[in-house]
């Protein structure tokens, strides 16, 4: 199943979902009005929300509730962007200018709180005690882990295992919560809980190592944000955490140096180094890894449209260019 038939597959709910966006964004500050607008409506991929709408259709929910726990979902990733790029200082996101680039890094740290609190407003509408129980311990391990990525930039020395948790503490976690809560609509204490967790926990880790991997090969105009962002924040990823373990000597001190000072001055030298080392191969493998983990926890479902989706969004996941 391609991305299009996905879609298709959930259109009627993904269109539930994106009214419910537009009509939760409304707010009487006008500043509100127009920067949530402009990043929510930027062209991004909603592939967390579409998680929630197939995870709670394949496991049986019948209600419309898993369209506003999309939308909560959507809203809690939103504020993050918005919080991230200002601390990253990014320019360019999704193919466009980033909010913190149009109307400053005030507007958009406080238009990300905004957001942030709406989506509260709304998991209390949902009157679901474990909603909030899962969400509020999602957020705040979400916020412990751009706190771990903060103190990794320009440290050369981070280690495979520490990088991971990075990356199910910033992304992981909050698929993780989208596709336990989706299968727990119905039933706080539904048998598959755990299994469905780990699929998004999974497919989560994937997805963000192929955005490592497309950092030193993607193109800027095919994943939205300029090719070497990551070695300019002085961020060490998966490829060159690989490289400085495996590569030469003389490979080893150009990325610490590169880590350290951070900058693109010699991304060609670095790309190069990714290479030689087998880096990219050796991220996407793991990235392979983690779908195929993803796709086991599936097992728990029955045959349906909707669990052929989810095992297609993991394949594809990991074979996107942007």
């Amino acid at each position: 199943m391609d991305l299009n038939a996905i879609r298709s597959l959930a259109a009627d709910d993904m269109a539930a979902v994106n009214r419910i966006i537009q009509e939760r964004l409304r707010s009487d500050v006008a500043l509100v009005n127009q920067l949530s607008h402009y990043i929510i409506n930027s062209g991004g991929k909603r592939l967390r929300p579409l998680l929630v709408v197939l995870t709670a259709r394949a496991c049986g929910h019948q209600g419309q509730d898993h369209a506003l726990l999309a939308a909560v979902i959507e809203f809690i990733h939103t504020s993050t962007l918005l919080h991230d790029d200002v601390v990253d200082g990014s320019e360019l996101r999704r193919g466009r200018a980033t909010a913190n680039t149009v109307w400053g890094n005030q507007a958009s740290v406080l238009v990300g709180d905004y957001l942030y609190s709406r989506s509260f407003e709304m998991m209390v509408s949902l009157n679901r005690m474990h909603v909030m129980q899962v969400m509020s311990a999602t957020t705040t391990t979400i916020a412990a882990g751009e706190v771990m990525q903060l103190m990794n930039v320009h440290d050369p020395d981070v280690t495979e295992e520490r990088y991971l948790e990075v990356i199910y503490r910033k992304t992981g976690a909050l698929f993780e919560a989208g596709c336990r809560l989706a299968a727990t609509l119905d039933d706080p204490a539904s048998p598959i809980a755990d299994d469905m967790a780990a699929y998004g926990r999974h497919l989560g880790t994937a997805f963000q190592l192929i955005d490592d991997v497309l950092d030193y090969t993607g193109d800027t105009k095919e994943i939205g944000k300029n090719v070497g962002d990551d070695l300019a924040e002085g961020k060490p990823t998966m490829p060159l955490i690989y490289a400085m373990r495996t590569g030469t000597e003389e490979q080893r001190a150009l990325i610490r140096a590169a880590i350290e000072q951070g900058g693109l001055d010699r991304i060609e030298e670095i790309q190069k180094a990714v290479e030689k080392t087998n880096a990219i191969a050796y991220t996407r493998g793991l990235a392979r890894a983690e779908a195929e983990r993803a796709i086991a926890s599936l097992r728990c479902l029955p045959d349906s449209g909707y669990k052929t989706a989810l095992e297609s969004l993991a394949r594809l996941s990991v074979e996107r260019s942007a």
